[in-house]
């Protein structure tokens, strides 16, 4: 057996790199009982590498190509171009023309062959690199199917095919090409078959795009296909296309694209027995390769031949459970405003802190709504909740429910436990004392403080016995009834103002303007307290100067050398005493805090110098202050002008008061949360740097990819399998890729919400309404937080915002993003600084441009773009 040239049957399992994946496919699929493969070989990696090893050129202009950025696209195309050239020209070595030859006259020299790339990076489980390289149909006579192995051989380096492999993280040099030789079949019909719904990602509806003659058709847009789905061997949808044009072989080589006859062109390209047929095949493909699979097909005689298959790398992954039971699940990461991955000892902290029913897929919580579907009380709480919180997400249930058979409704007997904490305490009733908050925040502290001073003396295994016994602590904090039930009231009492002064009044979202700067928001609190950091810096030229070319994190040392130096540094450590334990996406115990890495903050705070006069966290306290008063005078004003008006103001007093006295506190738990994750994190790294010294681990943060259990075995026996670690990294890189559905089923299938509002403008970019007002300005499209340079004036439009995003709302005047409801942290803090804002607004950083002008509907929820 040649190592320069395999047959289909000669192909083993564990040869990627000899064949690559679409050779390593067919050679598997050749071997399937039942499955027709079109025969043919494989010019392996081997001869492509023989052939390149000496070529000085090539390797010299691969260099410069791995200088490059994935911006440089026009050096991209100059060095591709280059490369192509020389792979053209260089000559394929002897001993592979002799091989290719021998095993053309033995599968016959008279056949047309189809001569087809097969990269070594292609058709991977993380990353198909689908259509990247060339294919060649219809070759006729040996110097023919060489020129074009060249001519695949060249094709590694197409303009896509080396920006794609930048953007994945494929190394040029690493990645080779073997070519696929195989007989080619002229088919009445071909496709592409999904064993799994590429609109919905339902893994038990499998799609069929069929049309008319050779595949290429189809893959390059010429032709609209009919597209058959199919459900446990039942066909549920036919969508029957106008077929005009079709490609077919020609006599002397190559391919031509054809007219199809009028009075054929809506004919159902396959008929219902072949579906079924074809879907079977699928299926059994699909139970070979234990995964979905994405597959091109053709149609010879009533034959179904498949020329290739390849794992589907688009699809979300399921929440993992233990049953064959449908469940329904919802995204944590929307309700806790972080849509990132996180890493193992992340999601595991978050585990044992919540007592909801949680899975994990894709390196996100969701939570398994299941029983709170079935049970028809239950499911009308969470339906009221979610409709307040994110309407998208109730949109998407609102489907499931009314489809009536996924999920079985129980008789009415009762409810199900709330999904978000399974163990929560009906919310005790509460007097309208503000001390009620301070008290809360008191004990907190006081708790944590008690954290801080007991963890120091613990390490190795006590340490995690220690953290476990600290959690059910965090628990109750979290948890308390009493803590409930001061913001339930306080979100209670918004609800009632807002319907009863629309009732009265007509006036719409009256409590937004009430809410502005309440007392005891411990994050709204944090963007004002930025500011005073500026207020502290801007005096000092030199150390403004300092800041703005800053670039490492360890600058305290050269900052105090300048005059005002030392005053701006005990300003930024007086910040992170308090706020330092906060960062975005803070939820995730791994994610770099501000105190681990200062520099965050820089971009800020020169942000609030130079946009802010002296003194502005305490004016924009005072002007919040100062609105919501006025609000408060005119409404009492006009409802004791109404009929029982005295009562009705009494009431709305009272309501008032319980927003302005409790509202501030809906952020406190979290922040006591983040800071107890701080103290573990703190302490765990010191156990790190100790398994550093012993060579267990290679860097601290290697502890990120072990969820709590296994570090503390790992503490406990200081023993490690390395490949975890470079298994869970691989993995962390291809999760970061996906985004997380809101509402995804236990078949897979990705439920999407819409917004039923039909009197808006045709143009408007709908969201939900949370925080009131209109604003026109400057759109700053924001992926990432530490990115942002914000000018006053500016409405920030990004994915999500969580509390560490708070510091840039103090330079903004209008909110967008795409996640969020009425009580998410976004829309909190929006309404205490008077920022008009719509959230949960699908796809806004794709609508909306970075610098065009736009106006927020913050009373109506939508966005016009001027």
């Amino acid at each position: 057996m040649s190592s320069l040239v395999l047959s289909f049957q000669e192909v083993e399992k564990t040869q990627l790199l000899l064949v690559g994946g679409k050779g390593l496919h067919l050679g598997e699929l050749s071997k399937m009982e039942g499955i027709q493969v079109p025969e043919g070989f494989c010019v392996t990696t081997a001869g492509y590498r023989k052939a390149i090893e000496q070529n000085e050129t090539y390797h010299a202009l691969l260099d410069r190509l791995a200088m490059l950025k994935v911006e440089d696209r026009d050096k991209i195309g100059e060095i591709s171009r280059e490369i192509r050239q020389t792979l053209m020209e260089v000559e394929i070595p002897s001993d592979v023309v002799e091989a290719v030859t021998r095993n053309l006259a033995r599968f016959g020299e008279e056949h047309a062959y189809a001569v087809r790339s097969s990269a070594t990076a292609e058709d991977l489980p993380n990353a198909s690199f689908a259509g990247q390289q060339d294919t060649y149909l219809n070759i006729l006579g040996v110097d023919d199917v060489l020129r074009h192995i060249s001519k695949c051989w060249a094709s590694l380096f197409t303009d896509r095919a080396v920006v794609y492999r930048m953007q994945n993280g494929f190394d040029h040099s690493q990645v080779y090409l073997s070519v696929i030789v195989q007989k080619m079949v002229f088919p009445q019909a071909s496709g592409i078959l999904f064993t799994a719904d590429p609109m919905t990602s339902n893994r038990k509806l499998l799609s069929i795009d069929a049309s008319f003659g050779l595949g290429e058709a189809l893959v390059s847009g010429l032709v609209s296909p009919d597209c058959y789905k199919v459900r446990e061997e039942k066909i549920v949808e036919k969508r029957i296309a106008t077929k005009k044009l079709a490609v077919y072989g020609r006599k002397e080589g190559g391919t031509e694209t054809r007219q199809i006859d009028p009075d054929r062109q809506m004919t159902q390209t396959l008929n219902e027995q072949q579906i079924l047929r074809l879907a079977r095949t699928g299926r059994q493909i699909e139970a070979y390769f234990g995964c979905p699979q994405d597959i091109e097909w053709c149609l010879v005689d009533d034959t179904f031949y498949i020329v290739q298959s390849r794992p589907i790398t688009t699809l979300y992954p399921i929440p993992e459970a233990n049953d064959q039971e449908n469940h329904v699940y919802v995204s944590v990461g929307h309700q806790q405003m972080m849509l990132d991955p996180m890493k193992p000892l992340g999601l595991s902290f978050f585990l044992l802190t919540t007592p909801a029913p949680m899975r994990k897929a894709g390196g996100r919580l969701f939570v398994d709504i299941k029983h709170h579907l079935a049970s028809p009380v239950s499911r009308e709480t969470l339906l009221n909740t979610m409709g307040q919180h994110d309407p998208l997400m109730k949109d998407a249930l609102m489907t499931i429910i009314e489809r009536g058979d996924f999920i079985k409704s129980l008789p009415n007997d009762g409810e199900a436990p709330s999904p978000s904490r399974s163990n929560s305490v009906t919310p005790i009733p509460i007097d309208n004392n503000p001390t009620i908050v301070s008290e809360l925040i008191k004990r907190s502290q006081t708790s944590i403080e008690e954290l801080k001073q007991n963890i120091q003396a613990k390490s190795g295994a006590d340490l995690f016995d220690f953290i476990l016994e600290d959690i059910q602590q965090l628990k109750k904090i979290l948890f308390d009834p009493q803590s409930s039930a001061v913001f339930m009231a306080a979100m209670n009492a918004s609800s009632w103002i807002n319907e009863n002064m629309n009732e009265w009044l007509g006036e719409k979202n009256a409590a937004d303007t009430l809410s502005q700067s309440v007392s005891n928001n411990i994050t709204s609190e944090m963007g004002l307290a930025l500011l005073d950091v500026a207020d502290a810096i801007r005096p000092y030229p030199e150390v403004v100067d300092f800041l703005q070319h800053v670039k490492d994190d360890n600058f305290s040392d050269e900052l105090v050398t300048f005059d005002g130096g030392q005053e701006a540094l005990d300003a930024i450590h007086a910040f992170l005493n308090k706020y330092g334990m906060r960062c975005a996406g803070e939820i995730d115990i791994t994610k770099t805090r501000w105190s681990e890495k200062p520099i965050t903050l820089v971009p800020m705070i020169l942000n609030n110098v130079k946009n802010f006069e002296p003194n502005a966290g305490i004016r924009k306290m005072e002007q919040g202050r100062r609105e919501a008063l006025k609000k408060e005078q005119e409404l009492l004003a006009r409802l004791k002008r109404l009929p029982d008006g005295e009562q009705k103001a009494k009431e709305t007093k009272r309501m008032i008061d319980r927003i302005r006295n409790f509202i501030g506190y809906r952020e406190y738990p979290k922040y006591g949360m983040i800071h107890r994750y701080f103290v573990y994190k703190q302490a765990l790294l010191k156990e790190a740097e100790q398994l550093v010294q012993a060579s267990v681990i290679h860097e601290k943060e290697d502890i990120y990819y072990l969820t709590f259990e296994e570090l503390h075995e790992v503490v406990r026996t200081n023993k490690l399998d390395y490949r975890i670690i470079d298994k869970r990294k691989d993995e962390y890189k291809f999760f970061e890729k996906l985004t997380p559905p809101r509402v995804i089923t236990s078949d897979g299938e990705i439920i999407t919400g819409k917004y039923n509002r039909g009197n808006l403008p045709s143009e408007a970019v709908v969201g939900l309404p949370v925080s009131s007002g209109v604003v026109e300005g400057r759109a700053r499209v924001i992926l990432r937080m530490e990115d942002a340079v914000l000018e006053d004036g500016d409405i920030l439009v990004t994915s999500f915002t969580d509390p560490g995003w708070t510091p840039l709302f103090v330079s903004i005047k209008g909110l967008v993003t795409e996640v969020g409801g009425l009580m998410t942290h976004g829309a909190v803090i929006a309404r205490e600084y008077g920022l008009p804002a719509v959230v949960g607004v699908e796809n806004a950083t794709k609508l909306i441009k970075d610098g065009q002008r736009i106006r927020v509907h913050g009373t109506e929820g939508y966005i016009e773009i001027l």
